[in-house]
């Protein structure tokens, strides 16, 4: 008999009340049956989560429609605060809890189910207090939307499998241990008055360089909680916070070239940020570097040779051309690759010089004293973080998965990681970069020199920073002669890609540098200086802006 929808909601709802209740009567137990300050009181959400995952494991079945093998939430509680400032003026504060919901549910098995298209999740934002009833209620419609996806999904799945005659050689879900780990709840700490005066006084400093066409700054602090449980047992609760200091300065050379630096700094503790006097001094040194730069003549149109990239260029390079390409992603259906990106052919080959090596390891929490935002316990599909070898003595031994299997590689080494709201995919932790042969960053800048000597070149560069597509953003002229150097603007780099890193990589330093990496997901590379003994230097063709047509307002008010 069909229960009309008015009576089904009230008997949904007396359900819901009578386990609230249950919860409360059982935290109060509990809570009773512990003793001394040192006990931990019960977690709201995660009972909330455990006993409506029940529920649907017991009861989420439809007629004629496979039940679920496996169900997962995850609820992301962030507390953000953000101030930015202009022209030494205050233009923007805020700060904002939510929370983030995501339900997954599979239908099938572990060979093959419905995680295809509309069967990746339902993802809604959360209630913001702790009332069990409200948290069921959304789990609930989340949990039966799912569902139906799923069923969707997998018909859309198997249809479109159908296409290609080859099995797939490895699961559509790898198996996983359940885990049970709950950390302690992470929160921000910060003084808000004391930061925005910081960066009011340091975008103040346009004053000081009429030319200066911008300068901002600003801070973004967050605290993101994790809870996640699903049907094979895991239950996490582990948070971690995040504090980024950013700072963006432009001006124009007199033949009209944009140019631009932006450093910041990020760290999981607010302590190891710049003090507002170091912020004001690196604000001071960055506006001189702007003057230098619109100052400093163009790049020659062409050359190659020997290149040297600071620590902190280089963990830029490592970044996006190994960082990125060692994720085993999952190439789409019928295709044969291993994974989707640029290693997919190159498992057991070299894709570095013999003396250096990469690893991932997300268990490492700080590195030479400064804390890793890369640093984390358990991943976002409730696997153990592992310390994986990516890369050994130059070839390539292994990928960074989550828990959807790729072709050699049937189990996850706890790196599938999401963004809140979001599905998990393969992502670095704390990337590190390695090398046996590594010497000081004054042996690389003489080696440097003397190949410019053997090719008879009156000068090699010098890459301090790079800009986020793998450009440089400060290079310098090394001269041969005397190691003197020379700031030069208007330069891009020609065919530095996977083949160079290979190919042209002759000489690492051994100075690694903690790059904590701003971005939904926390990452960090570890990366020391690296001379590469070719590349391709050549003069930007892009066209330069117009300079303004007026100038600036007077720096001393007017009425």
């Amino acid at each position: 008999m069909r229960i009309p929808l008015p009576v089904r909601s009230g008997i949904l709802l007396a359900s819901l009340l009578l386990s609230a209740c249950a919860i409360r009567a059982a935290g109060r137990q509990k809570a009773a049956t512990q003793s001394g300050s040192a006990a931990t009181p019960s977690d709201p959400i995660l009972e909330t989560m455990r006993v409506e995952l029940a529920r649907s494991k017991a009861n989420l079945k439809m007629e004629n429609v496979p039940a679920p093998y496996y169900i997962e939430y995850q609820l992301s509680d962030l507390d953000e605060y953000s101030a930015e400032a202009a022209f030494g003026a205050l233009r923007g504060r805020g700060r904002i809890h939510t929370r983030m919901l995501r339900v997954v549910v599979r239908v099938g098995d572990y060979k093959q189910d419905s995680y295809y298209g509309p069967g990746e999740g339902v993802a809604d934002l959360a209630p913001l207090d702790d009332d069990p009833i409200a948290l069921r209620w959304q789990l609930w419609v989340a949990t039966d939307e799912a569902y139906k996806r799923a069923n969707l999904a997998l018909a859309m799945k198997k249809a479109a499998l159908s296409r290609y005659t080859a099995d797939q050689p490895f699961d559509d879900f790898a198996h996983a241990p359940a885990v049970r780990s709950i950390q302690p709840i992470v929160r921000l700490d910060f003084d808000a008055k004391y930061w925005e005066a910081a960066i009011q006084s340091a975008t103040n400093l346009y004053r000081t360089d009429p030319k200066i066409e911008s300068l901002d700054a600003n801070v973004q602090f967050r605290a993101v909680n994790e809870y996640f449980v699903n049907t094979e047992g895991s239950e996490v609760r582990e948070g971690y916070a995040e504090y980024s200091l950013a700072l963006n300065g432009t001006t124009q050379a007199a033949d009209g070239m944009r140019l631009s630096r932006g450093p910041y700094y990020v760290a999981s503790d607010w302590h190891e940020l710049p003090s507002a006097q170091q912020f004001q001094a690196d604000t001071t040194k960055m506006v001189a570097t702007l003057k230098a730069l619109r100052e400093a003549p163009l790049v020659d149109e062409e050359y190659r040779g020997p290149v040297l990239f600071s620590s902190d260029a280089a963990s830029d390079v490592f970044a996006g051309m190994v960082g990125q390409n060692v994720l085993g992603i999952r190439p789409r259906p019928g295709e044969s690759a291993r994974t989707a990106e640029e290693y997919s052919s190159n498992y057991k080959s070299r894709v570095l010089p013999d003396f250096v090596s990469v690893l991932d390891d997300p268990t490492v929490k700080t590195f030479q004293g400064k804390s890793l935002t890369g640093s984390y316990q358990i991943d976002d599909e409730g696997v153990r973080a592992a310390k994986v070898p990516l890369i050994e003595n130059g070839q390539l031994v292994n990928y960074l998965l989550g828990r959807e299997p790729i072709r050699d590689f049937a189990e996850s080494n706890g790196h599938g990681r999401a963004a809140p709201g979001r599905a998990p995919t393969p992502s670095i932790g704390t990337l590190i970069v390695e090398s046996k042969q590594a010497v000081s960053p004054e042996d690389l800048k003489k080696k440097l020199m003397d190949l410019c000597r053997q090719e008879g070149k009156p000068y090699g560069y010098y890459a301090e920073t790079l800009a986020g597509d793998i450009n440089p953003r400060l290079l310098y002229r090394v001269y041969a002669s005397d190691g003197h150097e020379e700031l030069v603007r208007g330069a891009v780099f020609n065919e530095l890609d996977t083949r160079a890193l290979r190919n042209d990589l002759i000489a690492v330093g051994n100075d690694p540098l903690v790059s904590n990496r701003e971005g939904a997901i926390p990452e960090t590379v570890i990366s020391p200086s690296i001379l590469f003994d070719e590349i391709e230097v050549k003069r930007t063709d892009g066209k330069n802006a117009k300079l303004p047509d007026y100038p600036a307002p007077d720096l001393i008010s007017r009425h």
